[in-house]
């Protein structure tokens, strides 16, 4: 898939759905075109702990990025799922998780004139609690749990000025691109920025690949993402933290 395609695609997302004691419209769209799907497996200190089961589909107003994040068998269980949705032009339409076991807390992140909103709940029966920021709807969501937001980020940076060339990803020497987000778990916003670090050999399930390496840091800490050339995201390393997250 050429690359402005594939760009594209990342900023078209859509469909609304309710929240716990907040009106919304119901009304779903029709199914959308596939843009990724499958699951990451998140280990630590080279034992898995969880998976990511995801889906990013494009519709005809935006896309939606959906997932569930899961603790595998032998550990405390854990269960969350999310919704992101995104509008034709990249900006965030609304953003909610719930947490399905062991709580039941919920969240969902919308816009409300010139700040993003929380509204969370510790669970169904309680009172919502509401939490402002002062951010513009083009703010990325990079949320605990869903490594699937980062590999929205990396389409967004590539559409900042990347291109295929020669057959391969080229991006301007040392292009580093600032981007404001906000983690719903952690109630809190921060600047991110990313690079492109260039072309790499790596080993993924014991078989040599070579990915496109980039650099994400911040208050999240320093991250590096390896996309392969359908711009998919295969591995991530968090520095210092014995954790990696590898595409099945």
């Amino acid at each position: 898939m050429r690359l402005g395609n594939y760009i594209a695609l990342t900023f078209l997302f859509g469909s609304l759905i309710s929240t716990a004691g907040i009106a919304f419209d119901t009304k779903k769209e029709n199914a959308g075109q596939v843009v990724d799907s499958g699951s990451f497996g998140v280990f630590v200190n080279g034992r898995r702990i969880a998976t990511e089961t995801f889906s990013v589909q494009k519709g005809a107003s935006g896309s939606v990025a959906t997932s569930e994040f899961k603790t595998e068998e032998g550990m405390d269980k854990a269960m969350q799922s999310s919704e992101l949705q995104l509008t034709a032009s990249g900006d965030l339409r609304k953003y909610e998780w719930k947490e399905l076991s062991p709580g039941k807390a919920q969240a969902v992140v919308l816009p409300n004139d010139n700040l993003l909103v929380e509204r969370s709940t510790e669970n169904p029966q309680a009172k919502q609690e509401e939490h402002p920021f002062l951010l513009p709807v083009s703010t990325n969501i990079l949320d605990d749990y869903f490594f699937i937001h980062r590999e929205i980020l990396a389409w967004k940076y590539l559409a900042t000025g990347c291109k295929q060339q020669n057959g391969g990803l080229s991006c301007p020497k040392e292009q580093e691109a600032k981007f404001g987000a906000l983690n719903p778990h952690a109630r809190a916003s921060m600047l991110v920025t990313m690079t492109f670090a260039g072309r790499e050999k790596i080993l993924v399930r014991g078989v040599e690949r070579e990915l496109n390496r980039f650099s994400l840091k911040g208050e999240i800490g320093d991250w590096s993402l390896w996309l392969d050339d359908q711009f998919k995201l295969v591995r991530i390393v968090v520095k210092g933290d014995n954790t990696e997250i590898v595409r099945d």
